[in-house]
């Protein structure tokens, strides 16, 4: 059974973009959707980053994990480079939770 819903999945998503592919010259959007796609794919990213940043399993994550997130996030505003705002926020959210704030 799930081997048979691996392969459905396969073949949904192969479809889906290939779909995209064959259609591109075919689908005409109009300006204001032009525009809006970028900011649509933007703030998706954004929920997903969210959900993974603040969500463990079905529960909050806690205070250190968010914490550590955060951290990074400010550093990477800041250009920061990659190592060490990687570093940071691993080394945030390691601390908190070594302190008992899980």
């Amino acid at each position: 059974m799930l081997i048979a819903a691996i392969v459905v999945l396969a073949i949904g998503t192969y479809t889906i973009r290939l779909g995209g592919v064959l259609l591109r010259d075919r689908l005409e959007l109009s300006d204001p959707v032009q525009r809006l796609l970028p900011m649509a794919a933007a703030s998706l990213l954004a929920a997903l980053a969210l959900t993974a940043a603040l969500m463990e399993d079905t529960h909050l994550a806690g205070f250190a994990r968010p914490a550590g997130v955060t951290v990074g996030v400010l550093l990477a505003w800041r250009r920061a480079p990659f190592v060490l705002v990687v570093l940071a926020a691993a080394a945030t959210a390691a601390l908190l939770r070594l302190a008992g704030l899980h």
